[in-house]
């Protein structure tokens, strides 16, 4: 791979952050994005940029980490996968201001912007709102904000799970009052 121009595949990674709008706050798209990384590799005639060693991406309230993480991006210079590799890869933001952050982990976390689905690959879990979601295998589809959690089938996976395992905390009820 060779160094080349970091603009339009920062353009494009910007694109893709600021679409996974289900977990984001609105004013997360308008923040700007950083990048820290010991190296970095792009390529825009292929379309890849490729990010290496203890690897932050902050954007307003989000949060990615991993080893590595790759984008690719199709011939329109439009981001299709972005993914985040790590022990575990790490992913956090506030969907909204009174919300707690989601935290997502998993040893590999692919973000695909064209349907804005979120997949965590290998010792996967999701704590959200004091609920948690782990297993193999978790999907997310933030537009029609569906949750799917099992076996990671036809992936090898470090940690074989053969159930899901989740918490699911009570909803708190207002306080009733008592007749005068």
């Amino acid at each position: 791979m060779r160094f080349v121009k970091t603009f339009p595949l920062l353009l494009s990674l910007s694109a893709a952050l600021g679409s996974a709008s289900a977990w984001a706050l609105p004013s997360d798209r308008e923040q700007p994005i950083r990048v820290q990384a010991d190296s970095a590799e792009l390529d825009d005639k292929q379309g890849v940029a490729v990010y290496r060693g203890d690897v932050v991406i902050t954007q307003g309230t989000l949060k990615i980490t991993g080893d590595t993480v790759t984008i690719t991006q199709n011939a329109q210079g439009d981001i299709e996968v972005f993914t985040s590799v790590g022990k575990p890869a790490y992913y956090e933001q506030k969907p909204a201001v009174d919300k707690q952050i989601v935290k997502a982990y998993g040893l590999t976390i692919q973000y695909f912007a064209a349907n804005e689905r979120i997949v965590l690959i290998d010792q996967a879990k999701v704590v959200q709102e004091g609920n948690t979601f782990e297993g193999e295998k978790i999907v997310y589809d933030t537009q029609r904000q569906i949750v799917n959690a099992g076996r990671a089938t036809g992936n090898s996976v470090t940690t074989p799970r053969p159930r899901i395992d989740m918490v699911i905390q009570p909803k708190n009820k207002p306080a009733t009052q008592a007749p005068q």
